[in-house]
């Protein structure tokens, strides 16, 4: 027989029950708002029926229900979204870092304006026809100077501003290694913390809560592989989530575990010198070749914020040339600059000089201070040669000692039209200096709208997923209103029900053996 008491001892367990899942739902009201918080809920779970099942059970109709209990309280969080989230929020912020620099660049450059370097040249070549039409004209002989020294000034402004910025990327990349080490240190910590209490059988949700948001952090520098959990042992629930490594993806595809439970390697970049030639973990003073963790040579990253840094700060590729967004319109502002004065002093020194009323005229030389260390620097360091700080050294004339001759001075004009490939020593390759410049603005121009757009799609990707992961996990207040309506409604039946059992056991105890009384 079913003991008389039976029904209060499942009112009890259901009272509780819902008590605390009302508690629960306190819980997620209270944590709407919270960064990377994941609603919860109880698991009810039936408690075992009674009679159990064997040979000397009670002879009753049937089993009959013990009631309610919570079985555990778990996260509503789907880990497929997670992986998602991780790999979309891992392009777009490459997408966006990347578009930031061109951005920059693209600001320092600051074509097609009055005050770019297409427009400083022009006006060069337009002060050199000027002069060619007025050779004896001091005043045209001084437009000229001025506007080679403007052209050199230009040089040297656009490769200090481009180097300034290049270093400035070499410093975010220190911050961002150390960023990266930081929340690496944080997700092991908190390994370490779910180790020591799931297996005493307790599900830490708000410690999973964390890690999570601090995974969802590191995935936006560089991509990252999260492993299947492993299992912290001893009473360990089912539903418990573990302990979970992380590898970083380098180039090719090649993971190395970068966390280990309740361990870390600290990650730096390669190369960074200190005084005495020592590689240090320090900011990079050089073309990046790779990282390291705990000393162990690893490949590039092969996405996140930290590849766009390493591709605008400069590079070591697999064939060992240097490469980068800067580094390369570095390259070619040196090139340009290099082949610019190795031409223009060639055809200058084929000219003459004005004569004056002391000197004959004599053969041209330097316009511009010639390079003797290659085109490496050239941008930065081009200047127009002391030389022509007396004007009559100005060689307009292609013979001497005919002041009225401008003709040098209209070969000098020309000297944009000239297909720079054809020239010793030049490091254009192919085409004018003028068709150069103008291809590596055009270059600069799409590589910088393929990355706003490649950035806005991801990141209509990255929201979309974002969205679903938040329609399963986030708090949805008026969710939550139905289940405190639902959860009372059942915790008041519950009390109603020992209401009702204890009327019956009132007639049972006072009513029953009182007759005759």
């Amino acid at each position: 027989m079913v003991s008389t008491f039976h029904g209060l001892e499942t009112a009890r367990r259901g009272m509780m029950t819902q008590q605390s899942a009302l508690y629960t739902t306190g819980h997620n009201i209270a944590n709407a708002s919270t960064p990377g918080y994941t609603r919860q809920r109880v698991n009810f779970t039936q408690t075992t029926p009674y009679p159990s099942p064997g040979l000397n059970t009670a002879k009753i109709p049937g089993q009959v229900g013990t009631g309610v209990e919570a079985g555990t309280i778990q996260r509503v969080r789907e880990s497929f979204l997670d992986v998602q989230f991780r790999g979309e929020q891992t392009k777009t912020s490459y997408w966006e870092t990347r578009a930031k620099a061109l951005e920059k660049m693209e600001e320092i450059m600051n074509e097609p304006t009055d005050t770019g370097l297409a427009n400083t040249l022009n006006q060069f070549w337009q002060s050199l026809q000027d002069l060619a039409a007025n050779p004896e004209d001091q005043g045209a002989r001084s437009v000229v100077r001025q506007r080679g020294e403007m052209v050199a000034n230009t040089f040297n402004y656009l490769s200090n501003s481009l180097t300034a910025i290049k270093d400035d990327f070499g410093k975010q990349i220190s911050v961002t290694v150390k960023a990266v080490n930081s929340l690496s240190d944080q997700i092991s910590r908190i390994n370490k913390q779910i180790s020591e209490i799931e297996p005493v059988g307790y599900l830490p949700n708000d410690l999973y809560d964390e890690r999570d948001r601090l995974i969802d952090e590191l995935s936006k520098y560089v991509e990252i592989k999260v492993h299947p959990p492993r299992s912290s042992g001893g009473d360990s629930l089912a539903v418990a989530e573990g302990i979970l490594d992380i590898s970083i993806v380098g180039e090719g595809g090649l993971e190395t575990k970068l966390i280990d439970g309740s361990t870390f390697k600290k990650l730096s970049v390669v190369p960074a010198i200190d005084s005495d030639g020592d590689r240090v973990n320090d900011d990079p003073t050089g073309p990046i070749t790779g990282f390291q963790l705990d000393g162990q040579d690893i490949p590039l990253v092969r996405s996140g914020e930290m590849k766009a840094l390493v591709e605008s700060y400069g590079y070591v590729d697999k064939d060992g040339s240097e490469k980068g967004i800067y580094s390369k319109m570095l390259d070619d502002l040196d090139k340009m600059a290099y082949s610019f004065v190795i031409q223009f002093n060639a055809v200058h020194s084929q000219g003459y000089t004005l004569k004056t009323s002391v000197d004959d005229s004599k053969k041209g030389e330097d316009f511009f201070e010639q390079f003797t260390n290659g085109y490496k620097n050239a941008a930065s360091t081009i200047s127009v040669s002391s030389n022509i700080d007396n004007l009559s050294n100005i060689a307009a004339s292609d013979a001497p000692n005919e002041s009225g001759n401008g003709k040098n001075a209209n070969k000098l004009g020309n000297v944009k039209n000239e297909d720079f490939s054809n020239i010793p020593g030049s490091e254009i390759k192919a085409g004018s200096i003028q068709s150069f410049y103008e291809s590596l603005i055009g270059s600069m121009g799409v590589e910088s709208q393929e990355a706003i757009r490649m950035a806005d799609n991801s990141a209509v990707l990255k929201d979309s997923v974002e969205n679903r992961r938040q329609s399963v996990s986030a708090v949805s207040l008026d969710e939550e209103m139905t289940n405190m309506i639902k959860f009372q409604h059942a915790y008041n039946g519950s009390a109603r029900m020992i209401t009702v059992l204890d009327e019956m056991l009132e007639r049972i105890i006072n009513g029953l053996g009182t007759g005759g009384r």
